[in-house]
């Protein structure tokens, strides 16, 4: 079903598309139809031509790349903040990495065409997806020095909160095979990791759930790639 403007705007989750001015959403609205995100969907492939671009309400997409070897490795992620699809305001038409959905949720789909069109006729619409394009970069490098810097213990009380700022709550349904790939450990290092964190009381972890219950703990373990990226989430975004 299609968005509709005036009172539904209320029901808009994603902060990206909330943050447009009314003259911008009005345009976008009527091309805007509401999705599931469903576990391990992909959503574009690496080098596959880009069909449309998602604006998650709930939910989580992770970025991966994939290896020779059938493996991958997590680059990004993306939730309620941003959208699918930074290649469009950069002007490509096939997909950087490979989007897969790693927490199932809802999204607003639009249509490549009808968003190519509406951001090549309104440059603040431009400019406003690109700022979030910039973010994600920034995002991507900053994952790529964290994976080469940092202990597995820091990369994954990062990679939890990341989780947990993207979906709004504490209750991150991952399992440890998922937790694994996007770390790019084998799983028996996911599974200490994990213990470590929880015997330290700052996670509950059970199959196929885990729990925050020390935010502030967390932080602590955490390296500062959490803060870095969030921190310029919060000054290119607000």
């Amino acid at each position: 079903m299609a968005a509709q403007t005036g009172a539904a705007s209320s029901t808009i989750q994603n902060q990206l598309l909330s943050r447009l001015p009314a003259k911008q959403l009005d345009r976008l609205f009527p091309h805007l139809h509401s999705v599931p995100l469903q576990l391990r969907e992909t959503l574009h492939e690496r080098g596959g031509r880009l069909e449309h671009a998602y604006f998650p309400q709930s939910g989580m997409v992770s970025f991966v790349v994939p290896l020779e070897d059938g493996g991958s490795v997590e680059v990004g992620t993306v939730g309620r903040e941003g959208f699918v699809g930074i290649e469009f305001p950069l002007g490509a038409e096939v997909g950087l990495q490979h989007a897969m959905v790693q927490v199932e949720g809802q999204a607003l789909r639009i249509e490549a065409r009808k968003l190519e069109a509406a951001i090549e006729d309104d440059t603040a619409l431009r400019l406003h997806l690109a700022r979030y394009a910039q973010c994600f970069h920034f995002q991507v490098a900053q994952t790529a020095a964290c994976n080469a810097g940092h202990t597995l213990e820091q990369r994954l009380a990062r990679w939890l909160l990341l989780a947990r700022h993207r979906i709004g709550s504490d209750e991150l349904p991952l399992t440890h095979e998922f937790l694994s790939m996007m770390l790019a450990v084998r799983r028996a290092g996911v599974t200490v990791a994990t213990g470590t964190l929880q015997q330290a009381g700052l996670v509950r972890n059970r199959r196929g759930h885990v729990t925050v219950l020390n935010v502030a703990g967390l932080e602590e373990v955490s390296c500062e790639c959490y803060r870095l990226i969030t921190a310029k989430e919060e000054v290119l975004l607000n």
